[in-house]
Parts: structure tokens; C-alpha cells; sequence
């Protein structure tokens, strides 16, 4: 449960110590780890392209990144960033690592409809921007913040986008992000809904990660229970204040009561739906199966695991928001599921021989 994973100091090059409910670590470890990454991509990139010169070309310009980080740490000049040092955000960090796994995973899948795995990565910013735009658009229309409804001027634009403080909403986040996907595929002539197939198992496994960002930052926790596994929240976490808000917890508190952890329900959930709908991928009998099976199976799980969840009130009619999206997929996954059977239309690459419907 760290806001902040660790924070990279510049007193220290190789400093390496807990500091209450963060971890400090020295400057030189992240020009190492810099360089490192730098100089494998550079090997990788050089077999790619067969040339040394552009893959030299591009570890120069990412090596100016620790060539300054290396300046600030040898001449320590009064600066913000070296007298707080450069924090590496929990739930930012998740995102990352889930949208790194999602993308390189969707890049071997996408072979199998004929599509280069290069298509991937061109898209990426089409599915992401517009992505975190819908679900944080979402989030601040129907939850809102403290630091965006409190903030003026410039401050409640940086508010508005502080998605390393947490706060987007999946179902926004899918919206968004099939709306980019579907602007891109249309620019670029490919078929849609076998590309959204191949994205769907990749979505889950990103979800997956975010959830456990969502369990670092305290967001998206759940309500009061005595079992074994159940988690308390120090002082510093979002849970914490928002408990202490809504009078369910003395602010002088050591932690918060324990919680069904029910970020780490849904990161399993939805892992393990990522693993189900990537076996049926290669098994689907038509365009589109993939995505409507995950249209009906998301929402079942993700309906079980509201009811535990404690941060989100009903709407008069004594349903979550995320309940009322929850039964609108499955309608439409079932919707789909007919329209698409009936079309019987299959895109797959086997062996050499390319057979495509679109």
C-alpha cells in the first residue's frame, strides 16, 4: 500500500533505505537501470534494423536523459527535483506495466488475422489518450476530487489530469479507447472487429495491473469484514481520508479498519479472464466472439465484486453506475453474439496461406 513505490534521491548515489511508508533510493541506481534498458534496446533495435548507425543514433538521444540526471547528481544545484528527489508513483507505475504487457501481448496475437505486430504499436496512442481521457472524464463527472473541485486557474487543469494521483474509471476508460481504436482502423483499412478480438484479452490483462496500482494508491476499496486476508490502510493513503470524510474513522487512527481487498479481487478476476478469452481466441468460431464473451463475462464478475465495494454509493434507483453499465454489456455481448453467428465471418492466417473475411 505505497502512494509512492520508492523515490529517487540525488544526496546519495547509491542510497538505499525505507523512509516510513517509502522507499529512498539513490540517483546512480536509476542511471544504471537507465543505461541498462538503453543499451539492450539499442543491441535489439540494431538487429531489427541491421545498422548500427540508427540504433546508435537513438541510445544518444535517450541517453541524454541520465547524462542530466548523472549533472544534477554530481553538481547538486538548488533545485526542486534535487532537494525532493523524483518519486515513482504506485499506481502510475501499474499503468505502465500493464499497458507495456497489454500491447506486447495483442503484438503476437495480431498476427494471427495477417496484421504485422508493428500495427500495435502504431496504435497505441489512439487507444490510450483517448482512453485515459474518457476515464478520467468520467471519474471527475460522477466522483469528482478534492484537489480538481478545490483547485483555481492553472492548478485545476493540472488537477484535471493528475492521473499519477489515480482516479479513471474502466468503463470510461473502454469507451474512449474503442473510440480511438475504431478512428484508427478506419485511417488505416483494418478491420475492425477482428482487431478488437485481439485486443479484448490484452484490455483484461491491463485492468489487471491497474487494479493493483488502484490497491498501492487506496482507491476502489471495500467494505468492513474479519477475514483473514482482510487489509488496513495507513494514515497516508486515499482510503484513510476518505473514511475520516465520511465520519467512519477517528483521523487520530493508526489504520484504517480491515477491508475486503477488493482491488486484489478484481486484479484476479481479471486476469484470469484475460487467460480464458486469450484460449478461446484461437479457438473462436467467428469475427467478434472474443469480444462479446468478455461483453458477458466482465460485468458478471465486476457486478459480484460491487457488492463488496465500499466507495461508490448507489443511484436511486439502487444501482451502481458501474451495475447499470454492468447489465448494458451484457445485453449488448448477447446482441452481439447473434448478429455475428449469423454472419459466420472468420478472419485467420493458417500456416502460409492467408484466408480473410471482412
Amino acid at each position: 500500500m505505497r502512494t509512492n513505490l520508492l523515490r529517487f534521491m540525488f544526496d546519495s548515489a547509491w542510497r538505499f533505505e525505507a523512509a516510513g511508508n517509502e522507499l529512498y533510493v539513490g540517483a546512480g541506481w536509476l542511471i544504471l537501470i537507465w543505461t541498462l534498458v538503453v543499451s539492450v534496446l539499442c543491441v535489439r533495435l540494431r538487429q531489427s534494423e541491421g545498422a548500427w548507425s540508427e540504433a546508435l543514433l537513438a541510445a544518444g538521444f535517450w541517453m541524454l536523459v541520465p547524462v542530466g540526471f548523472l549533472g544534477l547528481l554530481l553538481w547538486q544545484p538548488d533545485v526542486g527535483v534535487v532537494r525532493t528527489g523524483i518519486p515513482v508513483f504506485g499506481y502510475g507505475f501499474m499503468m505502465f506495466v500493464g499497458f507495456s504487457a497489454a500491447s506486447w501481448l495483442a503484438g503476437q496475437r495480431i498476427r494471427q488475422i495477417g496484421v504485422e505486430s508493428d500495427v500495435i504499436w502504431d496504435m497505441l496512442m489512439w487507444a490510450l489518450i483517448p482512453g485515459l481521457v474518457g476515464a478520467r472524464i468520467y471519474f471527475l463527472v460522477r466522483h469528482g476530487s478534492p484537489e480538481f473541485s478545490s483547485a483555481v486557474g492553472l492548478q485545476k487543469l493540472i488537477a484535471a489530469v493528475a492521473l499519477w494521483d489515480g482516479g479513471i474509471v474502466f468503463y470510461g476508460s473502454v469507451v474512449g479507447g474503442m473510440a480511438g481504436i475504431a478512428t484508427f482502423c478506419r485511417l488505416r483499412g483494418l478491420p475492425l472487429v477482428p482487431v478488437l478480438d485481439v485486443l479484448t484479452p490484452s484490455l483484461l490483462v491491463g485492468e489487471g495491473f491497474g487494479r493493483i496500482g488502484c490497491f498501492l494508491y487506496g482507491c476502489c476499496y471495500g467494505r468492513a469484514c474479519s477475514l483473514p486476508w482482510a487489509v488496513q490502510f495507513p494514515p497516508d493513503s486515499l482510503t484513510f481520508g476518505q473514511l475520516v470524510r465520511r465520519g467512519l474513522l477517528d483521523a487520530q487512527a493508526t489504520a484504517t479498519m480491515p477491508l475486503h481487498p477488493t482491488q486484489l479481487y478484481s486484479s484476479g478476476a481479471a486476469f484470469v479472464l484475460a487467460v480464458i478469452l486469450s484460449w478461446y481466441f484461437r479457438r473462436r468460431p467467428y469475427d467478434g466472439a472474443v469480444l462479446c464473451l468478455a461483453a458477458i463475462l466482465y460485468p458478471i464478475s465486476r457486478t459480484g465484486l460491487e457488492s463488496l465495494r465500499a466507495d461508490v454509493a448507489a443511484f436511486s434507483v439502487g444501482l451502481k453506475d458501474a451495475e447499470i453499465f454492468s447489465l448494458l454489456l451484457v445485453a449488448a455481448g448477447v446482441g452481439g453474439m447473434y448478429y455475428f453467428s449469423r454472419h459466420r465471418r472468420l478472419t485467420v492466417v493458417r500456416a502460409t496461406a492467408q484466408s480473410q473475411s471482412v
